[in-house]
């Protein structure tokens, strides 16, 4: 299958796929907090997370899920930009869906606590245990894997590149325009984004970053050249 495929999607998908075994190989209690993406006020933060993280995925599904899009979606928008317009753009809606997750966090942080980066103390009991202490801020500061927010912005650009191309729904088996197919799933990830349900781990804030800085480059990029080639 990989054969036919252009090359940055070809060698992104080789790179996901050999991060999530490597993870496996060396446990998830060491990768996961060495390249998971963390609050950048947290602990356990590094500056090289931001870009591993969005190589990491959390169990089979998600990687899966997320290589199918990248290499349905990507492989065509590859086709029409080429590898280096491809990449940039890839990275970019990465990037953003990183930022804007991290900058909702801040938000939360800042409404509850005054402050953007609180002090680790203020969430631990002073008796706890080292492994209590590094669990509570685990949950407390949480990690963000996968590619998902980069390949939201891909199926993004596809959308409006390709609005009346047919998609084949799987839930329900109909098919749909690309472009009412990225307008409901925003509107639907939007929707689960504020209502923040309890027991909800998806990152719908990195999925609308992706999504939207994948939209003003796109509209940056029509500026500059009269249209998205």
């Amino acid at each position: 299958m990989l054969q036919n495929t252009p090359q940055v999607v070809k060698n992104l998908i080789i790179l996901n796929v050999l991060m999530y075994l490597g993870s496996g190989l060396i446990g998830d209690s060491v990768a996961v907090p060495l390249l998971a993406g963390t609050y950048p006020g947290s602990p356990f933060f590094q500056p090289w997370q931001i870009i591993t993280h969005m190589f990491m995925h959390g169990d089979l599904g998600h990687i899966f899920f997320n290589m199918f899009a990248l290499f349905i979606f990507g492989s065509q928008l590859e086709r029409v930009w080429g590898p280096q317009r491809f990449l940039t753009y890839f990275m970019v809606c990465g990037l953003g869906a990183f930022a804007l997750h991290e900058l909702v966090v801040g938000l939360q942080f800042y409404s509850e606590l005054g402050t953007f980066f609180p002090a680790a103390e203020q969430f631990i009991s002073p008796n706890a245990s080292p492994l209590q202490r590094a669990r509570v801020l685990e949950m407390v500061y949480g990690r963000v894997v996968g590619a998902s927010g980069a390949v939201f912005g891909l199926l993004l650009a596809f959308g409006m590149l390709f609005p009346n191309t047919q998609l084949m729904l799987l839930f329900p088996p109909i098919p749909i325009r690309a472009k009412y197919f990225v307008m409901g799933y925003g509107a639907i990830e939007l929707m689960l984004a504020f209502q923040n349900s309890p027991g909800d781990n998806v990152a719908h804030f990195a999925h609308l970053g992706g999504m939207i800085f994948g939209y003003f480059l796109l509209k940056r990029w029509q500026q500059d050249r009269g249209h998205f080639y």
